[in-house]
């Protein structure tokens, strides 16, 4: 036994520590997603098809419309899936593909170690302007389930490619608000309206939500969602917008999605109260993090609508320094 112990010591084949492993790479642009259908029809079934529905029709269950006011968690008539489109399914269209996989996890707007439910509540209480989900709760328990369906396959700790939104380079400039109210009026209002409000599936106080939600007003986003950030909202715009795009085939430049979006979040919609509390970490705090305070010296007109640049460079700076004074 020892000698064979030996051998395999010697041709490398022993059993190697964790953090020798190679992290698993997933490629949700080619990933299969499971099929709901082929779930049986059993609790746990039952449960995940619930968290399907609560993601497609989130105001039909949990809306600020619906009969059982215990029930009313959401603050707008918004579904997730307004921004996870296809059933938080789609390719750099925040999906939720491996969101199991890689929880646990270190966020910085918290600056603490966030579990699924965490982030969940997040979007409750931002996306959807709303309050939180107690852990224990039906709803909470179908979405952790829906979301472990999804993420089913995927090995813990792997590096997803299709998560989050694309990255490409945002302009070297200041928003352009003009140019984002003229690229809203001659595209994005045959949907959302001229208003921005929307245009609901059926009457007000139906619960039925929207068939084109509102981009702002008392009823979309609230100034905590990460839509109202600049840098996120231009990538997913991109490649997301209008209705049916997919990274693959954008329709609109990063230049207008970037103007579009500065405009958009120029207009009135429900604040959250304790912003500044973001991000405690100042040196960990987005360059598009459009609510003080900040650590770098640049003023939040900059910080909200760009150039995000020597934002960036300087926070780079910074925590480079920080690193050298602990040494």
């Amino acid at each position: 036994m020892r000698l064979v112990r030996s051998t395999l010591i010697l041709l490398g084949l022993a059993a190697s520590p964790a953090w020798a492993a190679e992290t698993a790479v997933v490629d949700l642009t080619t990933w299969k997603v499971p099929d709901i259908n082929s779930l049986p029809d059993d609790s746990h079934g039952k449960l995940v098809r619930f968290g399907h529905e609560l993601t497609v029709a989130t105001f039909k269950h949990i809306g600020p419309e619906v009969a059982d006011k215990s029930k009313r968690y959401a603050g707008n008539n918004l579904s997730c899936q307004n921004c996870h489109r296809e059933a938080a399914t789609q390719p750099y269209a925040m999906p939720w593909t491996g969101v199991s996989a890689v929880f646990p996890q270190y966020r910085s707007r918290e600056d603490k170690i966030s579990t699924v439910e965490d982030r969940v509540n997040g979007c409750m209480q931002r996306s959807m302007a709303g309050q939180k989900l107690p852990d224990d709760s039906p709803e909470m328990k179908a979405f952790v389930a829906y979301i472990d369906f999804l993420s089913q396959g995927i090995p813990k700790g792997a590096k997803i490619t299709g998560a989050g939104v694309k990255a490409v380079a945002l302009p070297d400039r200041m928003a352009d608000l003009a140019h984002g109210e003229q690229a809203f009026k001659a595209g994005c209002s045959a949907c959302h309206g001229e208003d921005g409000h929307g245009v609901r599936n059926g009457a007000q106080s139906d619960a039925q939500g929207y068939q084109f939600p509102p981009l702002w007003g008392p009823d979309s986003y609230n100034q905590g969602a990460g839509m109202y950030r600049l840098a996120s909202a231009a990538r997913f715009v991109m490649h997301n917008m209008p209705l049916g795009t997919t990274y693959a085939a954008p329709t609109l430049s990063i230049d207008q999605a970037y103007d579009v979006m500065a405009y958009v979040n120029t207009q009135p919609r429900m604040a959250k109260q304790g912003m500044e509390n973001d991000f405690p970490n100042r040196l960990k705090k987005p360059a598009d993090m459009p609510f003080p305070p900040y650590a770098d010296g640049f003023s939040q007109a900059q910080h909200q609508y760009g150039p995000f640049g020597p934002i960036n460079a300087e926070l780079k700076r910074l925590n480079e320094q920080a690193k050298t004074d602990k040494r």
